[in-house]
């Protein structure tokens, strides 16, 4: 275990180079960060120097030394447009964008997981076929055509929830506030949640139900039913186990992917979350802003795939961590 987490942090290391390169490197593309920072009156010459105390004229190799530099402390710079550093800025925003995270990954599980198992021991039931034509119908649907259908119906039409903001909240802990502490913050959380669990909901759902067959159909479940084992303890302590390591894996990787899903689902809800904040660094040329949340996310992701790798070992002690053969 200690040899796979030294492994996996050098592994993460090089990642988080190559996202700290790449996100760099991108930042000439955007645009002239000097647009959002002078007027229109000022000079060439004003431009420049402005330029030139910025460092923007110096060569791309310096800039990127001096960035990693400084990165290694903590500082990711400072946004032009907050006059703030820029990793304190998207950590104001990150437990929002976590909340609906957290809330969508908790809809998935909770949902998934039966309907998989049962879509899988009844695969011929009138209900199992209803489950997974709507899931094909949840994988065509793009996130943000959901929220806005989600919008017009339980907003506009029925009014029953809140279509936009994150309504009260509550401080929890190192300053963070939530909205999970209050009933407001319940009510403005199920839309935004339930349409970023939509894009992740249907593919867990056929992805257990999958699973879940071909292993009933394996040789040790075979034997359990000759044993007499009770359904129950086959279904869900035998079959469904084993049934849980792929999902695990995939999960681990889906759960990163939904940090970057949350800009449509912020967008379309108004929700001050990393990913509203990343489109609104966007529009204003917020270079350093930018570049400090590609690395976060990326950051996410890496943390987010040791985790899972280490509860795969937990969930199955025959696996081989260290890549070592016994």
């Amino acid at each position: 275990m200690i040899a796979f987490l030294i492994r996996r942090l050098m592994q993460a290391v090089v990642v988080m180079f190559v996202i700290s390169l790449i996100s760099f490197s991108i930042q000439d593309n955007l645009g002239d960060p000097l647009r959002e920072l002078v007027g229109q009156s000022v000079s060439e010459e004003e431009r420049q120097a402005l330029r030139d105390e910025l460092g923007l004229n110096d060569p791309f190799l310096v800039q990127y030394v001096r960035f990693a530099g400084n990165a290694l402390q903590g500082d990711l710079g400072t946004s032009y447009f907050f006059k703030e550093p820029a990793l304190d800025v998207i950590l104001k925003k990150l437990p929002a964008t976590l909340e609906l995270v957290f809330g969508a990954t908790l809809i998935i599980i909770l949902l998934s997981v039966p309907l998989g198992v049962y879509s899988a021991i009844k695969p011929h039931s009138w209900f199992s076929k209803t489950v997974m034509g709507l899931s094909i119908v949840g994988i065509s649907v793009p996130v943000f055509l959901t929220a806005i259908m989600s919008i017009f119906l339980f907003s506009v039409e029925l009014n029953w929830l809140p279509s936009y903001g994150r309504g009260e909240l509550e401080p929890m802990f190192w300053g963070w506030e939530s909205g999970y502490l209050t009933r407001d913050g319940l009510l403005h959380l199920v839309l935004p949640c339930f349409s970023l669990a939509s894009i992740m909901l249907p593919l867990f759902i056929r992805l257990i139900r999958a699973e879940m067959m071909e292993v009933l159909q394996s040789e040790y479940v075979k034997y359990a039913w000759a044993k007499g084992l009770s359904p129950m303890r086959i279904y869900f302590l035998h079959a469904l186990k084993n049934t849980m390591l792929p999902v695990i894996t995939v999960g681990g990787v889906q759960i990163g992917t939904m940090v970057a899903y949350t800009i449509l689902t912020e967008t379309v809800f108004q929700w001050p979350g990393m990913g509203f904040l990343f489109l609104e660094a966007v529009n204003r040329v917020d270079t350093p802003l930018i570049v400090a949340y590609l690395i976060v996310v990326g950051a996410i992701f890496v943390v987010t795939n040791t985790v899972v790798d280490l509860i795969y070992g937990l969930v199955n002690p025959t696996v081989n961590l260290t890549g070592k053969k016994s």
